[in-house]
């Protein structure tokens, strides 16, 4: 079947285009568990300091964020008041004796004073955003001159299997189409440098943060490969069927070869970590990126 649908075909999608199922929250913490060392590395705030952490969805990131910079006074935001009702559960549950104000906000519109923080940190937020250089714009009036963001995202272009399949690639196209249709970007992670730039950050440092599974490494493969992202493309079949981009035969036949390269083959991956200083006007400064 031809996946080249046009847009206006695609079934609607709103907001959070893998929906805020138990599921979904569950393969949210099996997915910063996994990747914690690899995309937490380096990050840590001095005590005292003001963190906001911006879209912090079901808390997945904030435990995190928690043990990196126990000292620092986080501020959670995300839009959804199911997300952050979960997010209060599971942070009470893993890290009980935790401080952390918990704040219903939209990312264009933030009820904070002029830079009243320190620091804010975005992971896996821009990508499901209409305007993420403006969300950028807009989050420079509540960070201090001098303060630091930290943004993670993920690319969906950088899926590289073994062995490779068209089944396989077609499933994963669903996934970013859809995401596509509801405003977002599922291969974000390749413009981090001109975003945070055209926001107005200065230092602008972007490293990758490459995941490689393969049957020597089992904790990748049911962490990453399995769990976190066949996971999430799984999540999008209703919606891809319903839009006609596949059919149910091709779509399962693209799981199955997914689920191959966990067995017998391998996956690789790539996240973009990128940190950036809010400086003022005519000046530019480094930030150090572990």
């Amino acid at each position: 079947m031809d996946i080249a649908t046009t847009p206006s075909a695609l079934v609607p999608a709103v907001g959070y285009v893998h929906g805020y199922s138990q599921r979904e929250g569950r393969r949210l913490g099996d997915q910063a568990d996994t990747l914690a060392q690899l995309l937490h590395a380096g990050t840590t705030y001095p005590a005292g300091s003001r963190v906001l952490e911006l879209g912090c969805g079901v808390g997945a990131q904030t435990v995190h964020l928690l043990r990196s910079s126990p000292g620092a006074h986080l501020v959670a935001v995300d839009q959804s008041e199911e997300s952050l009702a979960q997010a209060r559960t599971h942070v009470a549950h893993i890290a009980p004796e935790a401080q952390v104000e918990w704040c219903r906000a939209d990312v264009f519109d933030l009820p904070f004073a002029d830079a009243e923080f320190d620091h804010a940190f975005v992971c896996f937020v821009l990508e499901h955003v209409t305007d993420p250089r403006r969300a950028l714009a807009r989050l420079r009036r509540v960070l201090r001159p001098g303060g630091t963001v930290t943004v993670i995202e993920g690319d969906h272009g950088s899926a590289v299997l073994h062995p490779d399949s068209a089944h396989a690639r077609a499933v994963i196209d669903c996934q970013i189409r859809l995401q596509s249709a509801a405003g977002g970007n599922a291969l974000l992670g390749r413009q981090l440098q001109p975003l945070l730039a055209g926001a107005g950050y200065g230092g602008v440092e972007v490293r990758p943060r490459t995941v490689y599974a393969d049957r020597t490494r089992p904790g990748w493969v049911d962490g990453f490969t399995r769990s976190t992202f066949i996971a999430m493309v799984e999540s999008v079949r209703d919606n891809a069927l319903a839009a006609a981009l596949i059919t149910p035969a091709d779509w399962d036949r693209g799981i199955a070869d997914l689920h191959r390269t966990a067995h017998d083959g391998t996956f690789h991956y790539t996240f973009f970590k990128a940190v950036a200083v809010n400086v003022p006007a005519g000046h530019v400064r480094s930030p150090r990126l572990s």
